[in-house]
């Protein structure tokens, strides 16, 4: 970097904290009621359910961002991907990362009415235009114990050991020597020298099914798995 781009870097964040210093107090509470109207609106319009606090004390997450606008779209019968696709195809508007239960969207300072209606306006087209998307087969979500999969082996080692690809209907009680992440999240499910299980290989077919993306696998269909290789 030049002195010159490292000039500007330097100016921008000292401009950034002269207004947090300035206005921050009064630019965070405007984007929090902000966000706080759009929760409540979305709330109110059929088969939307925002998240909150609640999560939090149920011990489903850790902290809560009332910044993030994250909301279960599953009583619309769709996925949340399907939700962020059509909403950008049909509305012109992206939202922020998606599953396959929820959608999310982010409110900054930067944000005002005409923003905060145009976030409204797109969700209350998704209700009315729920109906026309195409139904995918469900995925089918796991415990999170059943996640917790046995190491047998070394992730270094099951990587680099000798591996054969099996279908995915012989791959239970074999070790994996691949990571497994169906995006969303895109977090591995399986991790070389784990135990693959029924309950996760059903997930992740399942998960294949619908259209989430397995793209660090050997075989991103997942009709074969790569696993260590067995000594005869």
């Amino acid at each position: 970097m030049s002195r010159a781009a490292a000039r500007s870097v330097y100016a921008t964040l000292d401009g950034w904290r002269r207004q947090m210093v300035e206005q921050g107090h009064d630019l965070l509470d405007a984007a929090l009621r902000r966000a706080e109207r759009i929760r409540t609106a979305a709330a109110g319009m059929p088969g939307l359910r925002p998240m909150g606090q609640e999560v939090v004390d149920a011990g489903l997450a850790a902290a809560y961002d009332p910044l993030k606008i994250v909301i279960d779209v599953r009583e619309l019968g769709v996925s949340g991907m399907q939700a962020t696709e059509w909403v950008r195809d049909h509305c012109h508007v992206d939202l922020g990362g998606s599953d396959t239960c929820r959608i999310t969207a982010s409110v900054t300072h930067a944000d005002d009415d005409h923003t905060e209606e145009v976030l409204l306006g797109a969700l209350r087209a998704l209700t009315e235009g729920a109906g026309s998307i195409e139904r995918r087969p469900p995925v089918h979500l796991p415990e999170p114990s059943v996640l917790e999969l046995e190491q047998a082996m070394l992730p270094r080692a099951a990587f680099f050991a000798e591996a054969e690809h099996v279908p995915v209907e012989r791959a239970a009680g074999r070790i994996c020597a691949e990571t497994i992440s169906p995006y969303p999240p895109g977090v591995p499910v399986i991790a070389p020298g784990e135990v693959i299980t029924d309950e996760v290989l059903d997930y992740l077919r399942s998960g294949a099914e619908h259209g989430v993306l397995v793209p660090d696998a050997a075989d991103s269909s997942l009709r074969t798995l790569r696993v260590v290789r067995t000594m005869s």
